[in-house]
């Protein structure tokens, strides 16, 4: 099975399944693939984290996140003299890519079919073209305005846009050639043609023309890490989730531990009451987040506290309490469930644009993958001659302490601080299921912040509320993560749902438009069929492959 936010990049991973390959060669595919049909999402000059399982307690992580240039500095953003969006837009907010290191690793590990046909769908769609779908098509217009008619951006809009006056529309066909040419050397060189060479100089060059600090020396640098897989269990699941330098799967964990204490299956999906106990599982994971999590190489992360069950246990003490613990302000309120205020984290300070595909294969063999640019469209910057779109990711660093990012993400300690080399705090969170050993679910998604609310709800859905997989991606969500102490609805939220939170003392903010973009496969544990559901906010699609059925004569 393979579900992607992307129908042609769906079809590049399905196709490699067909030719024989496994769940790495349809992820490594679809990867490469949606790069080039969701250019506002990801692509080459971006960065990833690949989780993959090979087999039954045998889990690998890759962290192919981007790193801080060795010119970047702690104070670069907030020196006077530096624009407002320096680390949003332009050369200065463009981090190393790892996107290409990460994927070529993993397919030249676990994969089983050569690199250049891995590539071939991507190669395809970039120089041949595609007709963009109707997401494709607002994320255009909606972004056209802010990127015209600033030199710097001049390749992108080029490349991306229709032809001032032209109005993006689905079906329009997006070509990308210099993309193709650049994919066909990586397929012909592998990574090299990437980090070294001519591609690395126009990188360069560009980076030097539009007050970058990125260089060569960056990119020849650049190498992806393995890390030690998050892991944890909720009732009767094994989650297996990414490590820092993501937050993604300590906080998914931490907020699974405080949940298991509660029968949230008594609670209607989608209730005040079960929203008012998910949400201040996530403001308290949050909270902790903004402290302790950052670059594994160059702070200490607690992953083994912020994860055990009796952090959750104390935590978890902290809602919903009598109300003769609570302030004396809210006594009248003692018959009501009262939003806690967290004013800290959960243990003492002793020191702390985007997209998802989850593949399956018949072996057992599952690659959950979140890749990304940051903010649609990344820096804005397109690199001459190469296609290649870079990443704003130095916006994911802490500017300063207390300072929020363009996600309302602060880090309070310093944890999450610019350095040379350091990889930025991510909120990306791929992430596989098994249930008795066996494989159960792969889920992930884009979204920011709200990745992790995403990630956290398709889990809570499927365990908790027992809907299909289709179901559980396409159900509304909500999100709060501590600062703002906001909790973010989608538009649909029915009126008394939003009533009896507010009753609950939750200021509740409701959303101009839906978010994130869930993409997860379920294995019916019944008949061992694979369910896919992608999400309906996106131009996505779902589709499995069965080699028994194909093979078998028509009747």
């Amino acid at each position: 099975m393979v579900v992607t936010s992307q129908a042609d990049a769906t079809r590049a991973g399905h196709a490699m399944l067909v030719q024989g390959g496994n769940a790495v060669d349809a992820a490594t595919a679809a990867a490469f693939a949606v790069g080039v049909t969701q250019p506002f999402s990801t692509g080459i000059g971006g960065g990833a984290f690949v989780l993959v399982r090979l087999g039954p307690g045998r889990y690998v992580a890759i962290d192919a996140r981007e790193t801080a240039p060795a010119r970047a500095t702690r104070d670069m953003f907030v020196r006077p003299g530096v624009a407002d969006d320096a680390s949003l837009r332009g050369g200065l907010a463009v981090a190393t890519p790892g996107l290409v290191a990460g994927l070529v690793a993993v397919q030249e590990r676990y994969g089983s079919l050569p690199l250049r046909t891995v590539l071939a769908p991507a190669i395809r769609l970039a120089g041949d073209g595609f007709e963009i779908g109707p997401y494709h098509a607002r994320m255009i217009e909606r972004m056209r305005e802010s990127l015209s008619g600033d030199a710097r951006f001049a390749e992108t809009v080029r490349i991306q846009f229709p032809p001032e006056g032209v109005a993006a529309e689905p079906g329009w066909r997006l070509v990308q050639r210099d993309l193709a040419d650049t994919l066909e050397a990586i397929a012909r060189d592998g990574p090299r043609a990437f980090y070294d060479g001519a591609i690395a100089r126009a990188i360069a060059r560009t980076m030097r023309e539009t007050g970058g600090v990125l260089g060569e020396v960056d990119l020849a640098a650049y190498r992806t890490r393995e890390r030690p897989v998050v892991t944890g269990s909720y009732r009767d699941v094994g989650v297996h989730s990414f490590p820092p330098p993501s937050s993604g799967g300590v906080a998914l964990v931490e907020a699974l531990n405080i949940l298991e204490g509660f029968d949230l299956s008594a609670l209607p999906a989608g209730s005040s009451a079960s929203i008012h106990l998910i949400a201040e599982a996530l403001k308290l994971a949050f909270a902790d987040r903004a402290v302790y999590l950052g670059d594994p190489d160059f702070v200490d992360v607690p992953v083994a506290r912020l994860t055990s069950k009796a952090h959750a246990q104390q935590l978890r003490a902290r809602i919903n309490p009598p109300w003769y613990e609570r302030p004396p302000w809210t006594w009248r309120f003692s018959g009501v469930e009262r939003a806690i205020e967290v004013e800290a984290p959960g243990l003492p300070a002793d020191d702390s644009g985007t997209t998802h595909l989850s593949v399956t294969d018949a072996s057992g063999m599952a690659v959950s993958i979140t890749e990304t640019i940051n903010t649609p469209y990344g820096s804005g910057i397109t690199v001459a001659g190469t296609g290649i779109v870079l990443n704003n990711e130095m916006d994911d660093f802490a500017k300063a302490p207390d300072l929020p990012n363009v996600y309302g993400l602060v880090d309070v300690r310093g944890a999450n601080a610019i350095a040379p080399g350091k990889r930025p705090l991510s909120s990306m969170t791929p992430t596989i299921l098994d249930r008795d050993g066996a494989l159960f679910m792969v889920t992930g998604s884009p979204g920011g912040p709200r990745i992790i609310s995403t990630t956290l709800l398709t889990i809570v859905n499927v365990v908790d509320y027992g809907m299909d997989v289709k179901a559980a991606v396409s159900a509304p969500r909500f999100h709060h993560q501590w600062v703002p102490d906001t909790l973010f609805v989608e538009p649909g939220t029915p009126l008394d749902v939003i009533r009896g939170l507010e009753e609950r003392g939750h200021h509740v903010e409701v959303g101009s438009r839906p978010w994130s973009a869930a993409e997860a496969i379920v294995i019916d544990p019944k008949t061992g069929v694979h369910l896919g559901g992608n999400d309906p906010r996106r131009d996505g699609l779902a589709l499995g492959y069965d080699a028994a059925r194909e093979a078998a004569p028509a009747h």
